[in-house]
């Protein structure tokens, strides 16, 4: 065996990204924040800068429907699509985890992550004052960047009777 050369490890296949499937509830560009059954929760001072919906055959641990947002051009509330999951962002309301799938067609650039980040971060302050409005305690937090792995662990399958969260937005 050559020292000075000595062989390359084999290289690690690429994993894909699981693909998932949204129903897009916010549009990109839309005031109107719309909860996983249709109704209106709130209009934002701020456009949402992603599409936003849910994973509907997922529960997160706040008993709702799983979050995720999808990058790219703006689709229309309803649209339903099978589309790459690339990492989460852990979002904490009210003290309870709430985990946002960050999906694309392609894999997000560091300046995307960090947008994502920095939006949720703001976004936490914001829900927090609102929550504060609202007479709802608890901690609002970004609390960063996870696997997809590590998301869909802590949510459940969304079971058939299922009627919509009993948490109040």
């Amino acid at each position: 065996m050559n020292v000075a050369n000595p062989p390359l490890p084999p290289r690690a296949a690429a994993v894909e990204p699981p693909e998932v499937e949204v129903t897009i509830e916010v549009p990109r560009g839309s005031f109107l924040k719309r909860g996983s059954l249709g109704r209106i929760d709130f209009v934002s001072p701020f456009p949402c800068p992603f599409n936003y919906g849910s994973i509907p055959g997922y529960l997160g641990q706040e008993g709702d429907l799983l979050d995720a947002l999808v990058l790219g051009p703006r689709l229309p509330v309803g649209a339903r699509i099978r589309v790459k999951a690339w990492g989460a962002v852990t979002q904490t309301d009210r003290g309870m985890v709430d985990d946002k799938l960050v999906c694309s067609a392609h894999m997000p650039t560091p300046a995307e992550k960090a947008f994502v980040l920095r939006f949720f971060a703001f976004y936490a302050r914001c829900k927090g004052l609102l929550n504060l409005m609202r007479g709802r305690p608890g901690r609002n937090a970004c609390d960063g960047w996870c696997s997809v792995a590590q998301a869909m662990a802590r949510a459940r399958p969304r079971p058939p009777s299922w009627m919509g969260s009993g948490v109040e937005y």
